[in-house]
Parts: C-alpha cells; structure tokens; sequence
C-alpha cells in the first residue's frame, strides 16, 4: 500500500475518507488486542492481558453502528469470554484464512472490502491487509505488515492500539 503508514492522530483528509467509509471493524487479537506475550501457570492454564482503553473503544465505536469482530487463528475461552465482555459482534477463532472468513462476513453484512478496516500485526494477517480499504497494524508488528498497512496506531498491542484506532474511526465519522 505506502512505504510509510501515517500515524492515526495525524492522518490527512484522503485517511479521513478511508475511516469515515469503514463499517466493519476486524481485530486481530494476539500481538493487537494483547501484547501478544503468552502467560502460562504452573497447572497448564494460559492467561493473556487485555487494555482496558481497547475495550472501552470498542464499546464507543459500536454506538456508532460500526459492526465489530474478532479474528484469530487462536482458540480459547479467554478470547470469547473477552469478546463477550467488549461487546464484539462476531468472535472467529481458530481462523487459518482470515480473508476467505471476512468475505463471508462481508457477504451476510452486505459490506463491502473498502468499507472495512482490520487491524493486525503478522504476516497471517497480510492478505486481509491487503485487501480491507482501511488497513491498519501496530508499532510492534512485523515490517512486511507494516508495508502493507495504510496506518499505524500510536500504541503497541495490547497497550491501547484498538483503542487509537476507534478514535479515529469515531473521530472521522463526526
């Protein structure tokens, strides 16, 4: 897409236009909604930190009718029970091929690729950046995803990343 993403709080009028289309918003979650550090304890469970900030974003970005979803290659009762507790539309997890899923989505949603944004940080995340009309990654993401990303947040994973971008989704359709 750009050799260099603009950062979400200083984008220009042709980024305003990109986030004041965007009707679906797709997040990534290990590395995005998280830090992307796995916490493990001595009997086996798995624990993973959410930001409060990222929650709170996508409680105010939904008041805006702009429809949320969860994709991950991860599958856990974390991640649902986290999606449930934001509010998220749509939790898919255990996605190998984020972009055959969100076509679909887009399908039942009637939304189309350039009214959709998707923010990620892997390469397993490059197709669906590559193709959303809004696509976003992280300061810690990979560089390849960095390349392909139009923005990038203010804030790393799991630090209030999401959270950036929602403002500016919300900010943009003000």
């Amino acid at each position: 897409m750009s050799d260099h993403p603009h950062l979400l709080s200083v984008f220009s009028e042709q980024a305003a236009t990109a986030l004041k289309q965007v009707k679906l918003l797709c997040c990534d979650v290990d590395g995005v909604l998280t830090d992307g550090g796995m916490y493990y304890g001595t009997s086996g469970q798995t624990m993973l930190r959410f930001h409060v900030l990222d929650g709170m974003g996508i409680k105010m970005l939904k008041a805006t009718g702009i429809k949320t979803c969860l994709i991950t290659m991860s599958k856990t009762d974390i991640i649902k029970s986290r999606s449930e507790v934001i509010g998220m539309d749509y939790c898919c997890q255990g996605i190998e091929d984020k972009l055959a899923h969100i076509k679909n989505l887009q399908q039942t949603l009637n939304i189309s690729m350039q009214e959709t944004a998707h923010i990620g940080d892997d390469v397993n995340d490059l197709q669906l950046l590559e193709n959303v009309g809004c696509p976003v990654t992280v300061p810690n993401g990979v560089d390849e995803v960095k390349r392909a990303a139009k923005f990038i947040t203010n804030r790393s994973g799991g630090n209030g990343a999401v959270r950036d971008l929602c403002d500016a989704l919300i900010k943009a359709k003000q």
